[in-house]
């Protein structure tokens, strides 16, 4: 006749408990045992009573083992952090991708809608919404030229005052050659200066005096200025006159 069935619960005989944890330590250790003999496999036992008492089995150094034990344990945890890592980072690559995609979608329908396309589907509030964008982006285009005309026209005030400072510095640098050129050649005599202007008067083809008649007296020919000789022709006629005056 076999032996019942154990019911798997707590003993509470303190020592029913006590005898069946030696008799089933002991086969637990004589198991470990022939496990590692027959097997050729490492094995470590650690069991502690409900007082605290330790009793452990080990086919080699218990200490070696349970290194061995946690640096599996950290490369095991190791590995699935990364792939948790791996998961997590392509689950959130997929997310990006498709936020992403949809502003993409959202800036070329806010394009088209800007160039006047693709408005039929807007309400009047979109559209109130859209004309206030229009007017923002006008204003800041107009101010970003009135910014830029203004900074081109105070560069051509700079480079007006340049030319202007370079022209100045031109003259002096010219008045001081022309002075050097004085210095070297003396200064004119006025006496040479005057005399040649009357040579010019003179000689000028706009000056040449008209002929003067000749008043012509016997055998001598005389040059008579035009104006003696007009009052000579005068006094002649008045003469004859008188002298016909006289005869009659």
């Amino acid at each position: 006749m076999g032996r019942g069935r154990v019911v798997l619960e707590r003993i509470e005989n303190k020592i029913n408990r006590q005898v069946t944890f030696s008799k089933r330590r002991n086969g637990l250790l004589k198991k470990a045992f022939e496990l590692s003999v027959l097997c050729e496999a490492e094995v470590a036992l650690i069991i502690f009573s409900n007082r605290g008492k330790l009793s452990e089995f080990g086919s080699t150094d218990v200490n070696k083992l349970l290194e061995r034990y946690r640096q599996c344990c950290y490369s095991l945890d190791r590995d699935n952090n990364v792939a948790d890592e791996q998961g997590s980072a392509q689950v959130s690559f997929v997310l990006e991708v498709s936020r992403v995609r949809a502003k993409y979608e959202s800036l070329q329908r806010s394009e088209r809608h800007l160039h006047g396309e693709d408005l039929e589907a807007l309400s009047l509030k979109e559209l109130q919404h859209l004309e206030k964008k229009l007017d923002k982006a006008l204003l800041k285009a107009r101010n970003l030229k009135t910014r830029v005309m203004l900074e081109r026209l105070e560069e051509l005030r700079k480079e007006e005052h340049q030319l202007g400072e370079i022209n100045v510095q031109l003259k002096s640098k010219l008045e001081e050659k022309r002075q050097l050129v004085e210095d070297i050649e003396g200064p004119a005599n006025p006496t040479t200066v005057a005399r040649g202007k009357r040579l010019n008067v003179h000689t000028s083809p706009t000056n040449h005096a008209k002929p003067v008649p000749n008043l012509q007296m016997g055998y001598h020919q005389l040059s008579v200025p035009q104006e003696a000789a007009m009052e000579a022709v005068a006094l002649a006629g008045g003469s004859n006159r008188n002298q016909q005056a006289w005869l009659l």
